[in-house]
């Protein structure tokens, strides 16, 4: 199987489970700003963050000017996250936060049409 596929139904159903999970619990992401105050949980995160993004370049790098670029932007976005949790904890999360209160239902609605739209480029499901 061809990586972007295979990165395309990963984020896909990765990024429409997240959406799913957020809009039937929004307690969760309140808990995972709670938590990430706590530098075990900070560490692991920014660690699996780091470790995704860096996979996820690693094996699709590609900067061309369709919907792959989709899937590279966002490995470079977990791996710009991760070192950031990383080197800069206390700013990357009240940053984060800022972010996440401001534009909280632009976020979950950008989720589940980045998902959407990768699942239907593997399955094809509305033809354009």
């Amino acid at each position: 199987m061809d990586n972007s596929i295979f990165l395309a139904k990963f984020w896909g159903w990765y990024l429409i489970i997240f959406f799913l999970i957020l809009s039937f619990n929004p307690k969760r992401i309140k808990q995972i700003f709670s938590d990430l105050k706590d530098e075990k949980f900070l560490i692991i995160s920014a660690f699996l963050a780091i470790i995704i993004g860096l996979l996820n370049i690693l094996f699709h790098n590609i900067w061309a000017p369709n919907w792959k670029i989709i899937i590279t932007a966002i490995g470079w976005f977990s791996l710009t996250i991760g070192l950031a949790l990383f080197i800069l904890p206390k700013q990357t999360v009240s940053w984060l936060e800022f972010i996440n209160i401001k534009l909280v239902q632009t976020l979950y609605i950008l989720l589940l049409i980045i998902g959407l739209f990768l699942l239907n480029i593997v399955y094809g499901i509305i033809q354009y």
